[in-house]
């Protein structure tokens, strides 16, 4: 007897067809597209003076030079922990907004949701609405399914390699860069960079779609953490709604006419009266498709909203129910709020206090210091001056210590050199000790590199030690 052939746990994909709706939630989802496209498409042209050396560019990553633009901000290598901040700020407004609202940013702001949105705007102009794109799909091939199914490729592709175009113009002059990329003299790199990001766009944005958010994102599973009972977010409201039907005698029948409204909208293509899903994003849709149904058989909206699970039992005996404010402060958003206030007040601080000059001190260990034939001891020290401004500045170096302490400048007879704007200038300098000046006590001396710049008397100091013999 043959053994049963193994269950196969591999489920095909479903192709989703949203169908257009329109509402409150679908506006707002339009105008969030439209305001996060404009900002990522638009920022590379936008012009700031940054002196002859750099291109005049508010938003710029100067891999070259490891430093990063944002309007009057510069952001220097050493300065990572700005960056580092900035994301660690990103992730506790995502658990802010996410333990507040559910899945918000999913459903609104997420770059995979916004592109999809794109994408399928671009689908339902060429190929029609939810039916029409069923149709085609299960349609033969012939030639006016080949060609709308070649316009519409098309046209992803051309999104996808804005995509890409923009992302690079971030990495160096954009109108520069522009006409080289059009007359096919720019680096292999730029094109590299558009192509695959051309291909990846079209490949997450046209084909996978909610399969990213399903499958390939992590976020859904962390999600769970983040949500309580207080979590306002998007559910069915089935003591209204239920027992669902059709028909023109409602008898004992709920609001739910069984219209499948909220299911044919829904991008993700689940059913949200099945309850809280790992694939809904919250986007809204549903209630917009509900509520539509609702105005047009008389019946109150709701049926389909935000609400949280707190409140289905008010709901459900006819008692009032919380603020929306009494939901979004409570003790876990208001301790996400404060960490995110902490670490953003700390960076403008850093920010602020920082100074446009900065100096590194390394002494030279090989050899750690030498004797001279008048019996004098010298130490050499490489010193980084950085000049964060966007002109050339004259810096003044100086050593405090022991008294009898000298400094001398490798290439100049002068205590003070000039540093280029916007640049890191390697300069070795000499620390000199009299014979017999040194501390016969110790062999290290505590010293202090000070630099000054000329231009508007801005200090900063870096500690060190001066290494010898006593006489």
């Amino acid at each position: 007897m043959n053994a049963p052939a193994p269950q196969s746990l591999y489920a095909a994909r479903e192709p989703v067809f949203p169908r257009r709706v329109r509402g409150r939630f679908r506006t707002l989802k339009w105008a969030i597209m439209a305001v996060t496209l404009g900002i990522y498409y638009v920022s590379p042209w936008i012009r700031w003076d940054r002196g002859s050396q750099l291109p005049d560019q508010a938003i710029l990553a100067d891999l070259a030079g490891r430093r990063f633009f944002f309007f009057w901000i510069e952001i220097w290598p050493h300065e990572f922990y700005f960056i580092a901040g900035l994301l660690i700020m990103a992730g506790l407004g995502l658990f802010l907004f996410t333990s507040a609202l559910g899945r918000v940013w999913c459903g609104y702001a997420c770059p995979q949701t916004v592109w999809t949105d794109l994408f399928i705007l671009t689908e339902r102009w060429i190929e029609g609405d939810r039916n029409a794109r069923v149709r085609l799909w299960n349609a033969k091939w012939d030639f006016r399914k080949l060609r709308l199914r070649l316009a519409k490729w098309v046209v992803w592709f051309l999104i996808g390699v804005a995509t890409g175009g923009a992302w690079v113009f971030y990495f160096t002059d954009a109108p520069t860069l522009a006409v080289d990329l059009v007359s096919g003299s720019a680096h292999p790199v730029a094109y590299t960079t558009m192509t695959i990001l051309a291909f990846t766009t079209v490949l997450l944005g046209g084909f996978a779609r909610e399969q990213v958010c399903i499958y390939m994102c992590p976020w859904p599973r962390i999600q769970s953490a983040m949500v309580d009972e207080e979590t306002i977010t998007i559910g069915y409201r089935d003591w209204r709604g239920e027992p669902r039907g059709k028909g023109r005698e409602r008898e004992g029948l709920g609001d739910c006419i069984d219209c499948n409204a909220c299911v044919n909208v829904c991008p993700v293509g689940i059913d949200i009266r099945d309850g809280q899903q790992l694939a809904c994003i919250t986007c809204g849709l549903c209630i917009d498709a509900c509520d539509d149904v609702m105005d047009r058989t008389g019946r109150p909206r709701g049926l389909v909203g935000y609400l949280a699970l707190t409140d289905e039992v008010s709901e459900r005996e006819g008692k009032p129910v919380k603020a929306i404010w009494k939901h979004v402060l409570r003790p876990r958003t208001l301790l996400y709020s404060s960490l995110w206030s902490i670490v953003g007040l700390g960076l403008l601080t850093a920010l602020f206090i920082r100074s446009d000059i900065d100096v590194t001190v390394a002494p030279v260990r090989n050899p750690t210091f030498v004797t001279l034939s008048d019996g004098s001891i010298r130490n050499s020290y490489d010193l980084r001056l950085r000049n964060k401004n966007a002109e050339d500045r004259p810096f003044r170096i100086s050593v405090k210590g022991d008294p009898g302490l000298r400094i001398r400048l490798e290439g100049t007879a002068y205590q003070s050199v000039t540093v280029p704007a916007d640049e890191t200038m390697l300069q070795q300098v000499y620390v000199v000790a009299p014979r017999g000046s040194a501390p016969a006590s110790t062999a290290r001396t505590d010293i202090r590199f000070w630099v000054e710049d000329l231009s508007n008397g801005d200090r900063v100091y870096k500690d060190s030690v001066f290494n010898g013999t006593g006489p």
